[in-house]
């Protein structure tokens, strides 16, 4: 959506929200990493200013799965009253008067994502700094584990099997750009599938738990709230801890066996795995699984997005530096899975 037809779409809807008629609407942008469908705006109604950031769907697909902004709204409203830093829903609804499509509505932030590039703002911190930001990340993750999908939040179930969160990536495999970059992928298959994991611990997770879906304040360290919950579900709650670990898993990336340009770090897995274990009160079974198939995912993915990209279908040109961790992530998956 153009900014100045937003902009005339806002003004309105502050004033009936507000019951403000002389409200207006300022400082509307595109939010950075959303591809022109999040958006900051500031509303100036009752004498004071108050600034929101503005969710709608993707243009031009279907209103379900990740393009169902509804369904943010609903793990969001779940963690309402719970110790997990999060992003409160002020306005959301259907009503197409408004926008057009669903949206939702909440506070904007002051801080950023963790970045771990060189000379960025985390990457200077101490080690003491970071591992206590780990600490409140996967303090945070087990206690959005601990909630009871069924009365919390239970139109986002059923739980997605374990087989299945395995093969439902077939079909992206097979539209993956350099196949040839994934020939270990039929392999880490099967061992996924034989090694399935018994007894695991099921509940709502996030879907893509790393570093740039964490919000702090950067001045004290602070987790403000965890972000983007698109691929937000219920099953295997494991699956963010492996998610997260293999962002951090330099033996995952290039470079991770000693070449000149190794993937920045937040924390070392076994760390971020001994936090989770601290908070989640047990240990965690099975954890090589999950961290396997976390790294197949994104290899898979990586292909995807790379076939999209030259297709012209989702123009981004960093997927052709990340496709070579295509490789090194099929072979790390297969490693963990030996050792499992």
């Amino acid at each position: 959506m153009e900014l100045d037809e937003l902009t005339a779409r806002l003004v309105p809807f502050c004033q009936a929200m507000y019951e403000d008629p002389d409200a207006r609407v300022s400082n509307v942008f595109v939010m950075p990493g959303h591809a022109g469908f999040a958006y900051g705006f500031t509303a100036t109604a009752n004498r004071s200013d108050e600034s929101w950031f503005l969710r709608l769907p993707p243009p031009n697909v279907n209103w379900r799965g990740t393009a169902d902004v509804l369904r943010q709204v609903q793990v969001l409203n779940a963690l309402d009253g719970t110790p997990v830093p999060h992003c409160s829903v002020r306005w959301s609804g259907d009503d197409l008067q408004w926008f057009g499509c669903p949206y939702f509505i909440v506070p904007q932030l002051q801080g950023d994502v963790v970045r771990m590039g060189p000379g960025e703002w985390a990457s200077v911190l101490p080690d003491e700094t970071r591992r206590d930001m780990a600490r409140q990340v996967m303090t945070a993750l087990a206690e959005v584990h601990r909630l009871d999908w069924t009365t919390a939040a239970p139109a986002l179930g059923p739980p997605i099997p374990f087989d299945e969160d395995v093969t439902r990536w077939d079909r992206f495999y097979e539209r993956a750009a350099d196949p040839e970059l994934l020939v270990d992928a039929p392999e880490v298959r099967q061992r996924l599938l034989d090694q399935i994991p018994h007894d695991a611990p099921i509940g709502i997770f996030h879907g893509d738990f790393q570093t740039s879906n964490l919000f702090f304040d950067v001045h004290e360290a602070r987790l403000l709230a965890l972000i983007d919950w698109e691929l937000v579900g219920v099953g295997a709650t494991l699956n963010d801890v492996g998610w997260i670990c293999t962002f951090s898993d330099n033996a995952a990336w290039p470079g991770g066996d000693g070449g000149a340009a190794p993937r920045p770090s937040f924390l070392d897995p076994d760390a971020l795995v001994e936090l989770y274990v601290q908070a989640w009160g047990e240990p965690l079974p099975d954890i090589g699984w999950y961290r396997a198939l976390a790294a197949y995912k994104f290899a898979i993915i990586t292909g995807l997005n790379l076939s999209l990209h030259r297709r012209g279908k989702r123009v981004d040109p960093s997927w052709e530096i990340t496709r070579h961790a295509m490789p090194t992530l099929m072979s790390r998956a297969l490693q963990l899975l030996a050792t499992d």
